[in-house]
């Protein structure tokens, strides 16, 4: 118990106040053997009193939003499932992972969780960066079982919108996740009859937008998706140069 509680206090620098804060207590206290509201209450020591958005913030911020988008489609598929834990894995290591997924269990249960009020809390404590991150790994749950649904897109959707998230920006990383003529150009954010200097001025906005520098702040365990989201943008760029020959 003394590690899982370590492991939820570690980091989270907005998680235990306002709405967050409540969904965590009650989903610890109710379908966690032996977790209490008052273990989370102590996990709250381990914090420290920095209140600067964290590797934590950004993980239980992805462990609400995943459950929400996984049951958008009225089924809980286990690929979608598989991915966000694979991904845990990958990011975090097995130990933080089974944790993590002790919580996210619970999310998947609980049919009572306001999304506008958790993407408040995280619209009001995260970098734009970190929320469009946010997206892009919705998108990627999504797309696990072979295929975006529309009640997904939707879900994702509605989403970027508490996110603050502009059309532009959700349409460009929805565009990462299709594979389709048009889908190099929405990625940049231009129509296809931009001319060559804004083609090259879009890609140039772009690498700015989603460099991996700038969720450096989460730790090295995020800069994996970041950068993966950043090839999507250099080979939008590179298919666009070569479909034109520039």
């Amino acid at each position: 118990m003394g590690n899982f509680v370590k492991w939820l206090g570690a980091g989270l620098g907005f998680a235990f106040g306002g709405y967050i804060g409540s969904i965590l207590g009650y989903v610890a206290g109710s379908f966690i053997d032996g977790f209490t509201r008052e273990d989370v209450q102590r996990a709250e020591t381990y914090r420290g009193s920095s209140r600067s958005t964290q590797s934590g913030d950004f993980e239980i911020s992805l462990l609400l939003l995943s459950a929400t988008v996984i049951k958008a489609d009225g089924k809980i598929d286990q690929r979608e499932l598989n991915y966000v834990r694979n991904h845990f894995k990958s990011m975090y290591g097995e130990e933080r992972a089974s944790h993590a997924f002790k919580l996210f269990n619970g999310f998947i249960k609980n049919n009572n969780v306001s999304t506008r009020q958790v993407c408040m809390q995280i619209r009001q404590n995260m970098t734009h960066a970190s929320r469009l991150q946010l997206i892009h790994f919705l998108f990627g749950i999504a797309k696990a079982d072979g295929i975006v649904t529309e009640s997904e897109v939707s879900a994702i959707k509605t989403i970027a919108g508490y996110l603050y998230i502009s059309q532009h920006d959700f349409e460009s990383i929805k565009a990462m996740f299709y594979d389709s003529s048009d889908s190099s150009y929405k990625i940049l954010e231009i129509e296809k009859s931009a001319t060559n200097d804004e083609v090259k001025k879009a890609y140039r906005k772009m690498v700015k937008k989603y460099h991996p520098d700038k969720l450096r702040h989460l730790g090295e365990e995020h800069l994996k998706g970041a950068e993966e989201k950043f090839r999507q943008v250099q080979k939008a760029y590179e298919h666009i140069q070569k479909e034109r020959k520039i």
